[in-house]
């Protein structure tokens, strides 16, 4: 059940990720490949423990597709084992992992459901790309040396992004921490 969980902490960290790119009018789990492009790596997401909660983590490789009306996001283990699947599309999102499918009105509700939380869920994608979602103020982090800019309450680092790697933590209890590893071409 904790891997169950965790699988779809990252699922839906991931797949909130997508929400900011351009739409498309390809259905998602259609077997087409979806506008705006590929990203794939690896990815660890750590949840801090908190006074309703136990800390949670997850590892997993990801390939994420899509925009914010259509996408898809597939999570495995290094040996290719499915983990979870999530597919959207305008007013649904389904979660399928190994052992059920639960469906949600929208990545939100999904998101919300399995952290118990609201996260940046339109950010995400653009943090892994190197830069700020245009759709919220950001400013250079004054705390680090490096590259990187705070957005919605996170910490987002780009001081590895040449070596395609990104971090974005939230020390706002809970503090979340991602970090991702991304396949470059």
């Amino acid at each position: 059940m904790e891997s169950t969980r965790a699988a779809w902490l990252l699922a839906v960290s991931l797949a909130a990720g997508s929400i900011i790119l351009a739409g498309c009018a390809t259905p998602a789990g259609s077997g087409e490949r979806l506008p705006g492009g590929l990203i794939s790596g690896r990815i660890s997401i750590r949840v801090d423990a908190s006074d309703h909660a136990d800390s949670r983590a997850m590892n997993a490789a990801f390939e994420l597709e899509g925009n914010p009306q259509f996408g898809r996001l597939n999570l495995s283990t290094p040996l290719g084992t499915v983990l979870a699947q999530v597919s959207w599309s305008p007013g649904q999102a389904l979660l399928v992992t190994p052992e059920e499918r639960v469906p949600y009105a929208d990545l939100d509700s999904l998101t919300a459901r399995l952290l118990g939380e609201s996260v940046p869920v339109a950010a995400l994608f653009d943090w892994l790309r190197g830069r700020p979602w245009p759709a919220a103020a950001s400013q250079p982090n004054p705390a680090t040396a490096g590259p990187g800019f705070v957005q919605l309450g996170w910490d987002v680092s780009l001081a590895d992004f040449t070596d395609a790697l990104v971090s974005a933590r939230r020390e706002r209890a809970p503090v979340v921490t991602v970090r991702a590893k991304l396949d470059r071409p």
